[in-house]
């Protein structure tokens, strides 16, 4: 298996456009959220009804730390702290909107992606996903890397 820095450089290859990369700031939180919304949308058993939380969306993202866990100490907190922050965001946008979670979150999905496909049209390579789906992992992973190393966290 690949080593969290050998996703983040592969990811990289497809993402050097400065206008990619900004579409990408802007679109691969958003999906995130949007695919973390979604699966909150999703019911759950009633056998499992424990807590408002303990839903679909909590769990992938158990799973998805799991794959966090080989990107180093650093960016899994990161990680784990922004996948909090944004079902912390999702729980709340439930209980106040008019309109269903799955509804919102269909719609960011759809534009965010649109933005996706157009950065990738500029770069002029395919999205990394196309050769494999734990790509759509990195790429938030690839974000926090970003950031981590600005703020000189990780070198």
């Amino acid at each position: 298996m690949r080593s969290g820095r050998q996703w983040i450089a592969e990811y990289s290859e497809s993402h050097r456009n400065p206008t990619n990369k900004l579409l990408h700031w802007i679109c691969v939180p958003a999906i995130m959220w949007t695919v973390l919304a979604l699966l909150w949308s999703i019911p759950v058993p009633e056998a499992l009804q424990l807590h408002p939380w303990a839903n679909w969306a909590t769990l992938f993202v158990v799973v998805a730390q799991l794959f966090y866990l080989t990107f180093g100490v650093a960016i899994f907190v990161t990680m784990l702290v922004v996948s909090v922050g944004m079902l912390w965001f999702t729980a709340w946008l439930e209980q106040i909107s008019p309109f269903a979670l799955w509804q919102i979150a269909l719609v960011v999905f759809v534009i965010a992606w649109i933005g996706q496909f157009i950065g990738h049209h500029i770069e002029g390579k395919k999205p990394s996903f196309f050769k494999d789906l734990l790509f759509l992992l990195v790429g938030p992973a690839w974000e926090a890397n970003y950031f981590l190393r600005k703020i000189h966290i990780i070198s």
